[in-house]
C-alpha cells in the first residue's frame, strides 16, 4: 500500500490561524467522515484545542453503516466526547448540533446568566480535514448560502464569521490535515472517501484496497454491478481489476475501471459503509 502524504503550505497557515481563533470561541464542532470517523479525526486538534469544549459532528452518516454509527458515538460518549450522526447534504439532523452545544456550555451558560446577562451568544468554530463538508454544515446552520461548498478538497481558503438565527455564532475554517499518516490504510481510507485531492493518490492502489474489504462485505452488489462472477471474486485483486475493466467496457483502461470504482465507493452505490473499526482499547482522542 503506497504512503500518501500531503501538507501544503496553506495546511500550516491554516494550523496557525485555527491556534489564534481559538481564543476567541467556546466551543470546537470537530467535523469528521462518518465513514471513517477515526481516519478523519486530525491528531493535531488535541494540541491545539486543549482545554476547548469539543463536539464531535459525523457528517454524511447517510453513505455510513448506521450500526457503526451508533457504536462509534456510544464509544466517543463512553470517553467524555460528546458526537452527534447528521446528513448535512440532505439536512437531516441539523438541529442536533444545536442541542447538543448548549448541553456542552450549559455550565457556561449559566455562568454568564448569574452574571446578568439575558442573551447568551455562543461562539464555535467548525475544523476538519478537507472535504468532510464543513461548509454545506454552516449553510445549513446559518439558514443560507454563505459559505462556499464543494465536492472536492481545499474549497474553504479563509476563516469567515457566519451569523445564524440562534444564539451562535459560527467560525468557519480551511481543512486541516496531519503531515503524515502514521499507519498508511488512513491516508487510503481518505483518498476513497475523498478526503484527498483525487491528483495526489494512484487510483489503482486505492481501488485496490477498496476491493478486498467489499469482497468480504458485498459479494453480491459486486457481482451485479460489475458484471463478474462468484469465480472472478477469487481471482488474486489485480487480476480481478482487470476483469471488471472488461467486463465494463474498458479494454485495458485499469485506471478507468478504478476510477469507476472509487465514485461509485463514494456515492454509495454497493451499499452504506464504515471504512473504519471502533477503537477497542485505545481511549478517544
Amino acid at each position: 500500500m503506497a504512503t500518501i502524504q500531503w501538507f501544503p503550505g496553506h495546511m500550516a497557515k491554516a494550523r496557525r490561524q485555527v491556534t489564534e481563533a481559538l481564543k476567541n470561541v467556546d466551543i470546537l464542532y470537530e467535523i469528521v467522515d462518518a465513514r471513517v470517523p477515526e481516519s478523519s479525526r486530525n491528531p493535531l486538534l488535541d494540541e491545539i484545542g486543549q482545554g476547548k469544549k469539543r463536539l464531535l459532528v459525523l457528517n454524511k452518516a447517510d453513505l455510513a453503516d448506521p450500526a457503526a454509527t451508533r457504536a462509534f458515538i456510544d464509544y466517543y460518549a463512553a470517553h467524555d466526547l460528546p458526537a452527534v450522526a447528521i446528513d448535512a447534504q440532505h439536512s437531516q439532523g441539523i438541529q442536533q448540533i444545536m442541542s447538543a452545544t448548549h448541553r456542552v456550555l450549559a455550565e457556561y451558560i449559566e455562568r454568564q446568566k448569574a452574571k446578568g446577562l439575558r442573551n447568551v451568544l455562543l461562539r464555535a468554530m467548525c475544523v476538519g480535514v478537507p472535504n468532510v463538508g464543513k461548509s454545506t454544515i454552516l449553510n445549513r446552520l446559518a439558514g443560507r448560502n454563505i459559505a462556499q461548498t464543494g465536492n472536492t478538497p481545499g474549497v474553504t481558503k479563509s476563516q469567515q464569521w457566519i451569523k445564524t438565527s440562534s444564539d451562535i455564532n459560527l467560525l468557519d475554517t480551511p481543512g486541516i490535515l496531519w503531515p503524515k499518516f502514521d499507519d498508511p490504510a488512513v491516508g487510503t481510507k481518505l483518498a476513497l472517501t475523498g478526503g484527498i485531492k483525487d491528483s495526489l493518490f494512484h487510483a489503482d492502489d486505492v481501488a485496490l484496497f477498496a476491493l478486498e474489504k467489499l469482497i468480504a462485505r458485498v459479494p453480491q452488489e459486486l457481482q451485479h454491478l460489475y458484471r463478474v462472477n462468484a469465480t472472478d471474486l477469487t481471482q488474486p485483486l489485480p487480476d480481478l481489476l482487470m476483469t471488471i475493466t472488461a467486463r465494463l467496457g474498458f479494454k485495458d483502461d485499469y485506471e478507468r475501471a478504478s476510477w469507476t470504482l472509487i465514485n461509485d465507493v463514494r456515492k454509495g452505490k454497493l451499499g452504506r459503509f464504515t471504512w473504519d473499526e471502533v477503537p477497542v482499547d485505545d481511549a478517544a482522542r
